[in-house]
């Protein structure tokens, strides 16, 4: 799930992810910073979550990599194709 707030040229994503199994870690990883792994916080539900300001009018593809290894989309956004197969979510803001 994803919400988010815009002001100005900035736009505030929180990403929530609740695991299908019980996961040690998530991570969101996306083209805003060169796919590198950022750890999201894990609330007492067991949904996982992290907020990220990202520049308003850009797309950015991303997904969630649980536990190290499973990568997962995001429901509420459009799918492409990635490169190393599967598919990556597509955040527009």
């Amino acid at each position: 799930m994803l919400s988010k707030t815009q002001k100005e040229t900035k736009t505030w994503v929180t990403f929530t992810f609740t695991p299908s199994d019980s996961a040690e870690s998530v991570s969101v990883v996306g083209e805003w910073n060169e796919w590198v792994e950022e750890p999201m916080k894990q609330k007492k539900s067991g949904e996982f979550y992290i907020t990220k300001v990202l520049k308003t009018g850009e797309s950015f593809q991303f997904g969630y990599k649980v536990n190290g290894n499973g990568w997962f989309t995001e429901e509420d956004c459009a799918k492409v194709p990635s490169p190393f197969a599967g598919d990556n979510s597509l955040l527009q803001l």
